[in-house]
């Protein structure tokens, strides 16, 4: 999947750039539906790295994130070789999850796809725990520059 540059803008979202490949795409020729939960996993991933708390460091740390939840809702459609940009955020945080919203949108900045998923923070035996207070850290400085 290529991906294009990203970047941390003004309102603290991210966003992320992906070229939508042939095989992202149905019979109709435009993005799978299901395909946008794995742009909103790749923008998850790029957003965590530049918070400097990428998966891998995650996961050695003894934690992973599972999904407990998705929610898409289409608004319009690309096709193949279509650059187009997801932005995310951390909209919600409690002592177990954490949520990210996602918009998806094309070149000429229409949206197309609007959704969330939350997560549950687990540890080495798949039970839930707290979130790593470093995780926590980043996201409160996050939203603290947000009020600024």
């Amino acid at each position: 999947m290529e991906k294009g540059a990203d970047t941390v803008t003004k309102n603290n979202s991210h966003n992320t750039k992906i070229r939508v490949r042939y095989k992202d795409t149905d019979r109709m020729g435009v993005v799978y539906y299901g395909n946008y939960l794995t742009f909103f996993e790749v923008a998850r991933s790029e957003f965590m790295r530049d918070l400097g708390l990428p998966y891998t460091k995650f996961v050695d740390n003894g934690f992973d994130l599972a999904v407990i939840e998705a929610k898409t809702k289409y608004h319009g459609n690309v096709g193949y070789d279509s650059l187009i940009t997801v932005r995310s955020r951390i909209m919600l945080v409690k002592k177990v999850r954490v949520r990210f919203d996602y918009e998806v949108y094309d070149e000429n900045d229409t949206l197309l796809v609007t959704g969330y998923t939350v997560h549950a923070c687990i540890n080495l035996s798949k039970k839930p725990t707290r979130l790593p207070l470093e995780l926590r850290k980043i996201i409160d400085q996050k939203k603290e520059t947000e009020h600024e």
